[in-house]
């Protein structure tokens, strides 16, 4: 039977920040409180407090518990306690990885308080910690490593396996972003992010030196960018777009001389870094053909006195990327482009032959 209504706290937390690394009013709070209570004993925080001397007792009956139950549950406890009962929402961070946030967590045990009337406790919501951008990334990292380890699908995989997708999902992104479907290219981009998780996660469990994390992938393109943009993070000026491209291909001739130098110096003899190091040429022959000429360009190669606009017919397209080129134009997009009007055509006839049109 519950008495007069005491005073209970709702204490927020994410779970994707280190427990303990609470606000001030959070710690002020759960120090000041008569009880501290929680539905879990794998609740994150729960070692935190201990380790600063505070209890975390596991209420009765609230693991599983539907949001009514919970909420006389906490009624009762607010109005015995003698003082304020803070109550931290939220379970294990595994529980969690579904969730949006931490609001969405005690929602609905707010509107059961709410449903108590003169019996609900004087209620007050407190964000302890909050999620930093890029948080859920964290998610991504603990579910990648959980599926690793309990599918047998996922624990199968290897590199190797995984290449197809590696191609397929950047296509099926882009065909989003062709379509103007933004709702389909943010799903699809969450695809493309999980090829670069599930290959350092394999690459992660290697022992043999060849291994790396994804913080090291992290790391690795955090250093490039910043190297490469010393406008943004050093004291370099630029005029424009077009000096940060110039002084981007500065930096990256810089750095194919220093590997190239680090090259020899391992193994005398060896040919000199080309200007097309790191072309990667198993993408669309159109875009390989764009890339060589622009990387030859940018490096001060005359590419069209290499070019036979009247040989075969790879020459002659060549040839035509070259003038795409010159015209500020990505032959690949732009091919693409002509392919999307060809279908919309070809449909549009068809149509046409089905209602009897010619």
């Amino acid at each position: 039977m519950l008495t007069a209504p005491g005073r209970l706290i709702v204490l927020l937390t994410s779970p994707r920040v280190a427990p303990g690394l609470l606000t001030l009013e959070a710690w002020d709070a759960l120090r000041g409180a008569a009880r501290v209570l929680c539905g879990s004993p794998d609740h994150p925080q729960r070692p935190a407090l201990a380790g600063a001397g505070i209890g975390c007792e596991l209420l009765a009956g609230a693991p599983g518990a539907p949001d009514p139950v919970l909420a006389r549950a906490l009624a009762a406890a607010a109005a015995q306690a003698g003082g304020p009962v803070v109550w931290l929402a939220g379970g294990p961070a595994r529980a969690a990885l579904g969730s949006t946030g931490t609001g969405e967590d005690a929602s609905g045990l707010l509107a059961a308080l709410n449903g108590l009337g003169d019996l609900a406790p004087a209620t007050a919501v407190l964000r302890g910690s909050a999620d930093l951008p890029g948080a859920r990334l964290l998610d991504l990292v603990a579910t990648m490593a959980i599926l690793r380890a309990e599918c047998p699908w996922d624990a199968k995989q290897t590199h190797e396996t995984l290449a197809p997708h590696l191609l397929e999902e950047p296509y099926e992104a882009l065909e989003a972003l062709e379509n103007g479907d933004h709702r389909a290219l943010r799903e699809e981009l969450g695809d493309v992010l999980l090829q670069v998780l599930f290959h350092a996660q394999v690459a992660s469990e290697r022992d043999d030196g060849t291994g790396y994390t994804v913080d090291d992938v992290a790391a690795g393109i955090v250093s490039k960018l910043v190297r490469r943009h010393p406008h943004v993070f050093a004291d370099l000026t630029v005029a424009g777009a077009d000096e940060v491209v110039q002084n981007w291909d500065a930096i990256k001739r810089a750095e194919r001389a220093e590997r190239a130098e680090r090259a020899v110096t391992a193994a005398p003899g060896a040919a000199p870094a080309s200007a097309l190091e790191g072309v990667p040429f198993g993408q669309p022959a159109l875009a390989l053909a764009a890339q060589l000429l622009r990387r030859a360009a940018r490096a001060g190669i005359p590419a069209e006195l290499f070019l036979d606009a009247g040989g075969e017919l790879g020459d002659r397209l060549l040839a035509l990327a070259a003038t795409a080129g010159a015209d500020g134009l990505d032959p690949e997009m732009a091919l693409r482009a002509a392919a999307r009007r060809f279908a919309d055509r070809v449909r549009a006839w068809e149509q046409g032959q089905g209602t009897g049109e010619s």
